[in-house]
């Protein structure tokens, strides 16, 4: 059922098919996933935030062997290498950078005179016209369902995508409880001019987070997900053992050096990588009440796009 779709400004920014965006998910989008999501016609992206930097230049190396389409690179700027890891991204010539959790202003410009493509991740209108102003290519606007790391103002992709489309005039891509065709055409009626998915992706036997992981996400349940540690980063989490320990140290009262003590180190390796499911950090959305199979990137992304088309036709029709 595959119909094309004009071109608009994100598949035309990046020179992609689809509007479909591969989130860069640390402990889960190596290259193998980027890779896969690029040759299906979306664009992948390498998730650099848990990735030392020799083993970043590894990862991008091996993507640009394994696909011959556009790829990014997902750059937490709080990164504390992260002065190695552009001056790898410059050398690799990687084409499209994705900046996160930190001042975009800061290496915008370096990376767009290199000829680097860059968008930045925000959860408000303030930081998208801040991104916009520091000369950012494109934003992602990343509501609260989102996984991983999350805004504390807690505004909902529903709420957040039309207000951010009427603050800037730079290409929007919407994050953040997406994991459908359907849900891709509902943020694009919204304003945005593509989606970027996570939970869906890591539920793929390309991502590179453990298979209990995996399994824990696909047996989960409306509600099996919480925003924690909004006194450090806020972060959604599955729920285990370990965001139970939070949850009750934050209605306690804890203080963020409290907080830090107790995630302590590689808490996110534990759970997402190694497999950890009572002691680890389980970074998902709260999509991911609706995944229920583990199938390849290319079959997800051509899923999402007929879905999509098919949303359309019912619309329509």
């Amino acid at each position: 059922m595959t119909q094309a779709l004009p071109p608009n400004r994100i598949t035309q920014l990046f020179n992609i098919q689809y509007p479909i965006i591969q989130a860069g998910m640390v402990w889960a989008s190596g290259w193998k996933l980027a890779s896969a999501v690029s040759n299906a016609g979306g664009l992948g992206i390498i998730g650099a935030g848990s990735m030392y930097p020799t083993v970043l230049k590894e990862h991008v190396q091996q993507c640009k062997a394994a696909t011959d389409k556009p790829f990014a690179v997902n750059l937490p700027l709080l990164y504390p290498d992260i002065d190695k890891h552009i001056q790898i991204i410059i050398e690799e010539k990687v084409p499209i950078v994705f900046t996160s959790a930190g001042n975009p202003k800061t290496w915008t410009s370096l990376l767009k005179e290199k000829g680097i493509t860059v968008v930045h991740v925000v959860s408000s209108s303030k930081f998208a016209r801040k991104a916009q102003d520091a000369g950012c290519d494109a934003v992602v606007a990343e509501g609260f369902e989102a996984g991983g790391h999350n805004g504390r103002e807690e505004t909902t992709t529903m709420v957040l995508v039309p207000a951010v489309k009427q603050s800037i005039s730079i290409p929007l891509i919407a994050a953040g409880g997406i994991a459908t065709g359907q849900q891709m055409l509902a943020a694009m009626v919204l304003g945005a001019d593509a989606v970027q998915i996570g939970s869906r992706f890591v539920c793929t036997p390309e991502a590179s987070s453990h298979p209990n992981f995996k399994q824990a996400i696909i047996e989960s349940q409306e509600g099996d997900t919480l925003l924690s540690m909004k006194k450090v980063v806020p972060v959604r989490l599955l729920k285990n053992k370990f965001a139970d320990e939070v949850r009750a140290a934050e209605l306690q009262g804890a203080t963020a050096d409290e907080l830090n003590q107790l995630l302590g180190r590689a808490r996110a390796k534990k759970g997402m990588f190694e497999g950890d499911m009572d002691e680890g950090e389980l970074e998902i959305g709260q999509v991911s009440c609706t995944i229920h199979t583990i199938k390849p990137a290319a079959a997800v992304v051509q899923e999402i796009w007929d879905d999509f088309t098919l949303a359309i036709q019912k619309l329509i029709g």
